[in-house]
């Protein structure tokens, strides 16, 4: 038979792919999906089983929870990266993680084809078939829901006509969970003028008033919470159960596809919009302004690149470093109040704060200069603006 290995999430697309694939065109399909956060061990179980329903030969599950953050998510928190300054990238960054996985198990197995459960609309199809095109072009891509142009219904009546009922109905979401955030998708987000409901979000109200969080930050990583040490990406999940108990980080995202049409989701990122907003202000504190300026721009592009699914391209090494190089300072806590659908930054300390006292405070008494020398700065600073409304002058 013909070894196929298929991206396989568990939901509708992927399941008729998968009996798709097995029944109708012979192939000996090996399902393979990414955990990259989010999942629980009962929910990867749940996952094996439902594959194993559709006629899978095999089910593998690849932990890619570290080499995510590792190889992604440090860099969206060194960059502050949000899209369209709202999206963190929650799923945009985790498909190129899951792509080369899954990549890399089609080759590690000798399959001469590989699936996946991408519409031709979306972004998915563009990133999983870059990085496979690029890591294994021997390799032929097959992508059904795209070539037969399936609708969801068609996609649930074949399934039910082979003996597959899964209640596929049931959802009437489209929930996709990760390290750094869940997206969610309905009716209401294909639309240009309705909020999804309360209920659509995963993680509902269930704590009032307020909880003060520490983060502790070493060269940009987030290395502690209230004190306590951990992995960054187990104190990214530990943050998120803190805050999603607040029912913090949920918010629509309209945004540019990469096949050229407007896009619109829901998500629900708690931990990354408070890291990020946290980072960012302790970067405030402990970088320069031109560190600043040289980051936010290279950051827009950086997130840019990984949302159109351009992460093997060598620039994005080269910016890496550079957002890697501009964390030596970053380090300090930074204390974040907690409240029911949002967060305040309280403040910083920091051994490498810039707001020195012993030097000068703003718009206080300075310690490093006269009065003599500041009238002689501001005088050769306003040279341009003298010179140019001079000769301009009617």
């Amino acid at each position: 038979m013909k070894k196929l290995v298929l991206a396989y999430s568990g939901g509708l697309d992927t399941s008729y792919c998968a009996v798709h694939l097995s029944k109708e065109k012979g192939f000996e399909v090996h399902a393979v999906s990414v955990n990259t956060g989010g999942f629980s061990q009962n929910e990867i179980e749940q996952i094996q089983e439902k594959a194993y329903k559709m006629g899978v030969v095999s089910y593998t599950n690849i932990d890619a929870v570290a080499t995510y953050y590792e190889k992604v998510v440090k860099h969206l928190i060194y960059g502050n990266v949000l899209k369209n300054n709202t999206y963190p990238l929650s799923v945009s960054a985790e498909r190129i993680i899951q792509a080369i996985e899954i990549i890399e198990y089609a080759k590690s197995i000798n399959a001469k084809y590989i699936a996946h459960g991408s519409t031709g609309a979306g972004n998915d199809q563009v990133r999983f078939d870059m990085i496979f095109q690029t890591l294994a072009p021997e390799i032929e891509i097959i992508s059904p829901i795209r070539d037969y142009k399936l609708s969801r219904q068609e996609e649930i009546e074949y399934l039910i006509e082979n003996g597959v009922d899964m209640d596929w109905q049931k959802s009437k979401y489209s929930v996709n969970k990760g390290l750094w955030g869940t997206s969610v998708g309905g009716d209401e987000t294909l639309t240009s003028n309705l909020p999804l409901p309360d209920s659509a979000y995963p993680s509902a109200l269930e704590k009032e008033g307020e909880e003060k969080v520490t983060l502790s930050f070493n060269k940009g990583e987030l290395v502690a919470v209230n004190g306590i040490k951990n992995s960054p990406e187990n104190n990214i999940e530990h943050l998120n159960t803190l805050a999603s108990a607040y029912a913090i980080g949920r918010d629509i995202h309209v945004g540019d596809t990469i096949v050229g049409i407007k896009g619109r989701v829901g998500f629900e990122a708690a931990a990354a919009l408070i890291i990020i907003k946290a980072h960012h202000l302790l970067e405030k504190h402990t970088l320069t302004k031109w560190q600043l300026q040289h980051k936010d721009y290279l950051a827009n592009w950086y997130g840019t690149h990984l949302h159109e699914g351009l992460y093997l391209d060598p620039v994005m090494r080269n910016m890496e470093a550079f957002l890697q190089s501009s964390q030596e300072q970053v380090s300090g806590d930074v204390i974040v109040t907690l409240k029911p659908y949002h967060f305040v930054l309280d403040g910083v300390s920091s051994p490498h704060d810039l707001m020195n006292a012993a030097f000068g405070a703003y718009g206080e008494m300075n310690t490093g200069w006269t009065a003599v020398d500041a009238k002689g700065f501001i005088k050769i600073y306003a040279n341009p603006s003298k010179i140019y409304q001079n000769v301009n002058a009617k």
